[in-house]
């Protein structure tokens, strides 16, 4: 279905060397509309405390829809899967029993069942909906930026402690193109629930190593052939504001307390729980709070079973009981910060997204197990899966000041395909767009060939998803 009517990463492993402040700074600079980006920062000029803000939590693989939000109790066995659909404490609302901290809590969030793409492969699914492009190959990296490495551009500012945009981890396929490195997200890996985590680069405490740093740092201004190759290419005034936050962030006590999870107390890390994605999202929260305007939040790791992601083919494993295994430590993480949003009083500036690439067939297929992984039955058992369907995908909506306790869109008696209120992917982009100060229209950046691509080709926002909706 066409829905054009309708609408791996760099890793932080030790201190930054030259060459890496060099390729920070340096790389794919040079295709900056700078009118446009002018016009589009003009549109973000908020001061930090009052520019909004997007967490992103990412199910990568594509989530079933049927058993989270938009559970068809009514349909034949071999659609409706052996889950029933709860009430929730948001009038007329009502999704699957595996979710009943969401439950408690959905009188904080909106539900959209009718988003609608072509995309059906992971990379062609990611990248569908986070660029607006329509993406038929399979490619690790997409062709054009994603929408948060746009907004990272655009509200960019060397003099802020802190990154515009930083990936706990990075959404998987996602990239910023043609706008280069510069304008990927500042990546976190590892467990932040792992006693011994740690995060490189950020808040230097030992004064020699600053120290040592900072002549490092010096030393470009001896560079004086680099600085005219530099000049002539238009590049050098960009570099300085890279090198900048660069300095900042590496020698900020405030940078390393945003991300020190022991300054939660025991309760509160308790809640989100004491797991991968619940401490994923608490450390989420921290740096909204601190003044990170883009986090994006991948629910993948161990605790997924077999495939590491949502990709419940039978083959992988049991749909169902990968399930059953995976939505306890989801639903108590996103409940508890789609809860600590608003009582923290962040609803208004802080929106939280939760979705995969797609959803999941609503006809259950069937496939032998080969005995690997948590989720898995006996080797050569026949188990129950879902395969990828981009015909229907769910997404979840909390706080940037929108209306919620609603349900947008449609899909049919079996969750096959979307019937009402159907959007698109450039539908979404506006709408994420909007939320984060950014007009659309007039904004386009060159591709590799020179031509100026808009950041959104069609598409109108989503009104009920607007403070004014």
């Amino acid at each position: 279905m066409d829905d054009k009517p309708f609408e791996t990463r760099r890793r932080c492993s030790g201190p930054l060397s030259r060459r890496d402040l060099l390729r920070f700074g340096m790389v794919g600079l040079g295709t900056l509309s700078l009118p446009q980006l002018f016009h589009g920062r003009s549109q973000a000029a908020e001061t930090s405390r009052e520019r909004t803000a997007l967490i992103v939590v990412w199910l990568p693989g594509g989530a079933s829809h049927l058993e989270t939000y938009d559970p068809k109790p009514g349909a034949p066995s071999e659609f409706r899967g052996p889950f029933a659909a709860i009430p929730t404490n948001a009038s007329g609302l009502q999704i699957c029993e595996l979710l009943p901290r969401h439950a408690e809590v959905a009188d904080r969030f909106t539900i959209l069942r009718s988003m609608v793409h072509t995309g059906f492969c992971h990379q062609q699914g990611t990248q569908q909906l986070f660029t607006g492009h329509e993406i038929r190959e399979l490619r690790n990296r997409p062709d054009h930026p994603d929408f948060l490495s746009v907004t990272h551009r655009l509200r960019f500012d060397p003099n802020r402690q802190l990154p515009n945009y930083i990936g706990v981890p990075a959404v998987n396929y996602s990239g910023a193109a043609y706008l280069g490195p510069s304008y990927e997200p500042f990546t976190v890996t590892g467990d932040p629930n792992a006693p011994e985590f740690k995060v490189p680069n950020v808040a230097m405490q030992d004064s020699l190593q600053a120290k040592r740093l900072s002549e490092r740092l010096d030393l470009r201004q001896r560079f004086d052939r680099f600085r005219r190759d530099a000049d002539r290419l238009g590049n050098m005034a960009a570099f300085d504001s890279f090198e900048s936050q660069a300095w900042n962030m590496l020698t900020s006590k405030a940078t390393g307390e945003a991300f020190d999870l022991n300054q939660e107390d025991a309760a509160t890390r308790d809640r989100y729980g004491r797991n991968l994605w619940g401490q994923r999202c608490l450390l989420a929260r921290r740096l909204v709070e601190a003044g990170v305007d883009l986090v994006s939040v991948q629910f993948d790791g161990a605790l997924c079973g077999r495939v590491g992601n949502w990709d419940d083919h039978a083959v992988n494993h049991n749909v169902f009981t990968g399930m059953q295994h995976r939505t306890p430590f989801y639903d108590n993480a996103v409940g508890s910060l789609i809860e600590d949003i608003y009582n923290r009083g962040l609803d208004q500036r802080v929106m939280v997204v939760v979705t995969g690439e797609f959803g999941r067939t609503p006809k259950i297929s069937y496939e032998a197990s080969t005995g690997e992984g948590t989720a898995s039955a006996a080797p050569g058992t026949l188990q129950p899966g879902r395969d990828h369907w981009p015909r229907a995908t769910s997404m979840l909506f909390a706080g940037g000041g929108i209306k919620t306790g609603q349900v947008i869109g449609a899909t049919d008696s079996r969750g096959e395909d979307a019937i009402d209120r159907i959007v698109g992917r450039g539908d979404f982009l506006a709408t994420m767009y909007r939320h984060l100060g950014i007009d659309p229209e007039p904004v386009a950046f060159t591709d590799h060939s020179g031509r100026p691509i808009p950041i959104v080709q069609y598409g109108k926002v989503i009104p009920e998803l607007t403070p004014f909706g």
